[in-house]
């Protein structure tokens, strides 16, 4: 039994970035040190791995992230609180 795999169109986008290749832009900022990123023209979504370079943004990535700037935001508001509180003494 043969399976037949038919290839799909690529779209005119997809061929700029193959091309010329992709344009990313920063859509999130993690932490100071992670960042994710998106092609404006195909979407493809990237984020700085742990040895920063760029890896493609999987569930796992999203997750991984996700606590990475729970745990961010929590630090920075216990310094900010810390540094306001020591400031008034």
């Amino acid at each position: 039994m043969k399976n037949v795999t038919t290839k799909k169109s690529s779209s005119p986008l997809k061929i700029y970035c193959d091309i010329f290749g992709h344009k990313y832009e920063m859509t999130k900022k993690v932490t100071s040190h992670v960042k994710e990123y998106t092609c404006t023209c195909c979407k493809r979504q990237l984020t700085t791995s742990g040895n920063g370079k760029l890896t493609e943004l999987t569930p796992k990535y999203q997750e991984i992230n996700a606590i990475l700037a729970d745990i961010y935001t929590r630090r920075m508001s216990r310094l900010k609180q810390k540094s306001l509180s020591s400031s008034i003494y």
